[in-house]
């Protein structure tokens, strides 16, 4: 059964298939699978709703710490090590090698996945447990970011594609516990970089509307995705989930980072740390963050940051990730968006 939802230009569509299987029984059993295309990004989904009923090990309870999660004395971004064993930058472009806001030092990334690549740590403290995290602490880290990338705007205007990401604990990708935010800009658009700035030029060719504007209308209007607001950045469950109990946060009618006010800053890390506690609800430690921007003249794409949570870090851990999603490119989430929302609405309150 295909649903298709009008919202001017955009399509929200779904379409719920049964499959039938006999039990070892000898009973029949029907499970629904729902596959929905995301009217941004072009990109389905499956819920599989059956597979809710199984119990993922370990999520009676939030885990404990790591085993390292005491081990200060060999991190390289607690201190002292920190300024013995992370490198600097080049004195012509910060004299002073790193930037410091705050408790928040930002450094090279000794490992760059482009041209201009940093770390921005945050939080004194060798192990943050997700939903903990210092509000001014945390914001601290981010302007340092934005203060990164407006250094990279000015001494390279060709590095317009931006992004600040985030690798809560190995589970999600991360090789350090110590609670950090990575941030980058290049020439070279990434993959998402370079399709939704396409789609948001397109959108506005076509409409003279803003595409994450428009999405967001509709789901503020519809409702049961919708979760809440941190000033000006507005919450809800992704219509098609590329990752499990994923959130979106979107800043409308905001083109650049370097747009952002300092309460909208704040108000972002407002919303970050709800869907933290969010997740925390659910006894899940660990969690992927980003926050896209395409620094161009003309650029069309407006502030959406995404976080999905990612399977608990323990020594039991089962990846999130499965052949279906790396070999077959759908996602396979288990809850629908329609739930999500409803079980993270109580954070924004």
């Amino acid at each position: 059964m295909a649903q298709k939802d009008h919202s001017g230009p955009l399509l929200f569509e779904m379409e719920t298939a049964t499959a039938r299987v006999i039990g070892p029984d000898g009973n029949l059993i029907e499970r629904s699978i729902q596959v929905r295309i995301h009217p941004v990004t072009g990109r389905k989904c499956r819920i599989t709703f059956a597979r809710k009923k199984e119990k993922e090990a370990g999520t009676d309870a939030l885990p404990g710490p790591p085993p390292d999660a005491d081990q200060q004395q060999r991190c390289p971004f607690c201190r002292p090590q920190l300024f013995r064993q992370t490198p600097t930058f080049p004195t012509q472009w910060v004299p002073e090698g790193r930037l410091v806001r705050g408790r928040s030092v930002l450094f090279p990334n000794l490992f760059p996945y482009g041209r201009y690549s940093g770390v921005s740590l945050f939080d004194d403290n060798h192990f943050v447990e997700i939903g903990t995290a210092d509000h001014g602490s945390y914001l601290d880290s981010i302007l340092n970011c934005r203060r990164f990338l407006s250094l990279v705007r000015t001494r390279d205007p060709d590095a317009q594609f931006a992004g600040i990401t985030q690798n809560h604990l190995p589970s999600s990708g991360g090789s350090l516990i110590h609670p950090h935010l990575q941030v980058h800009a290049d020439r070279i658009a990434g993959n998402h970089h370079r399709w939704l700035g396409h789609r948001a030029a397109t959108y506005f060719e076509a409409t003279g509307r803003y595409l994450f504007s428009d999405y967001l209308a509709h789901e503020r209007t519809a409702g049961d995705r919708y979760v809440g607001r941190s000033g000006r950045w507005e919450w809800m469950a992704a219509f098609a989930p590329e990752g499990f109990f994923e959130l979106w946060g979107i800043l409308p009618g905001v083109l650049s980072l370097m747009d952002l006010s300092d309460s909208d800053w704040h108000d972002l890390v407002t919303g970050i740390l709800n869907t933290q506690r969010f997740y925390r609800h659910l006894n899940r430690n660990g969690y992927n963050l980003g926050l896209l921007s395409v620094e161009a003249p003309g650029s069309r794409l407006e502030m959406r940051v995404v976080l999905i949570v990612r399977s608990n870090y323990d020594a039991w851990v089962r990846n999130d990730h499965t052949g279906y999603e790396v070999m077959m490119g759908d996602m396979a989430t288990f809850t629908s968006p329609e739930e999500t929302a409803e079980m993270a609405r109580p954070f924004w309150r």
